[in-house]
């Protein structure tokens, strides 16, 4: 089945040429789907009865919102979506000053298996569509009438993982004739898919990478990340000093705090050393507490003075805010709870 949603502008073209149609209709097609955001041909006002008929064999792919939870803390609103084969996947939006952020699954489950995440819990069922991605953003910003300013690619899932159709939802996403939301203003994180960094680089997109550490060295990295029994911290930031060098674009390295684990004083002077002469700024995440996992998080103190360590060593460090406290805030969490109530009901 044509995917019509996940076509670029030239391939689109191709199709209306393919059904006897004139190549200018791709554009207005694209449009429709892609800044207009609709969910069906009927709503294609320029469009002829007879192309529309013609396209009811190209079904639109729209996810169906299965359930939100709005905070009453900061109204982050955290997305269960239900996809077309019955999948589900989870979307949040933040609202910051500067304004809307989505961040999005790249993945129904995941295989990457690090230890303090319930997205991974239960494996990986499917890659998502780029168009699947991108409705994730459609969906929300229709919901709630306002522009997404910001996208980050870092709920279930290792975007990584599903390199192809996340360059195709990219390049949809950032360029004219869409949503045409800035290179500069999307984040794609990953656990370290090592030779991946490297093809990405190659690209020498705007993009930031955010790349999920977690640990100043290998041994401590192999307790919370199964990732690092194949590419070491060294093999590791080596792709990102290529990324720097082929992007310009400083990178964010993601550092969830676990009480005992990873938060010494000692293991911040490490992690400085590791990163001295890399452009880089580490986010400093107190982990989400999972049911399943038994890891706890740091103490406020500790956060800070992991920052303030950081720092004294020469590398900038931020504490992430925390977003939807009251809800179901850690990846995966809100999808895990809804498959669980509804394999309990059958």
């Amino acid at each position: 089945m044509t995917d019509i949603k996940s076509m670029n502008m030239e391939e689109l073209k191709e199709l209306m040429v393919q059904i006897g149609e004139k190549p200018f209709r791709a554009k207005q097609i694209y449009g429709w789907l892609h800044e207009h955001l609709v969910t069906s041909y009927d709503e294609m006002a320029n469009i002829p009865k007879s192309l529309k008929e013609k396209l009811k064999d190209y079904p639109i792919t729209v996810l169906e919102e299965l359930d939100v939870q709005t905070s009453k803390v900061d109204g982050t609103r955290k997305y269960l979506f239900r996809l077309s084969d019955g999948n589900m996947i989870e979307s949040v939006l933040m609202r910051y000053k500067y304004g809307n952020s989505v961040c999005i699954s790249s993945q129904a489950g995941c295989r990457m298996g690090c230890r303090f995440c319930a997205s991974t819990i239960g494996g990986l069922t499917r890659n998502l569509l780029p168009s699947e991605m991108l409705d994730q953003i459609y969906r929300i910003q229709t919901s709630i009438g306002e522009r997404i300013s910001n996208v980050v690619v870092m709920g279930t899932g290792e975007p990584l993982d599903n390199y192809d159709n996340l360059l195709r939802f990219i390049h949809i996403l950032t360029e004219d004739g869409g949503i045409h939301i800035s290179q500069r203003n999307l984040t794609v994180s990953t656990c370290g898919l090592v030779p991946r960094i490297y093809e990405l680089a190659d690209e020498k997109l705007q993009m930031t990478l955010a790349v999920s550490l977690h640990a100043p060295n290998d041994e401590k990295r192999r307790e919370l990340m199964p990732i690092a029994n194949k590419y070491s911290v060294d093999e590791l930031l080596d792709a990102c000093r290529y990324y720097f060098d082929k992007t310009g674009r400083r990178i964010t390295f993601e550092y969830s705090l676990v009480a005992g684990v990873n938060d010494s004083k000692e293991n911040a002077q490490e992690l400085a050393g590791r990163l001295k002469g890399l452009n880089c700024h580490v986010n400093l995440i107190p982990v989400n507490p999972v049911r399943e996992r038994s890891f706890v998080r740091s103490t406020r103190q500790a956060v800070e003075n992991f920052k303030i360590n950081l720092e004294k060593c020469g590398i900038n460090g931020t504490i992430r805010r925390e977003m939807g406290s009251d809800i179901d805030g850690a990846c995966g969490q809100l999808r895990k709870r809804y498959m669980e109530k509804t394999e309990s009901e059958k």
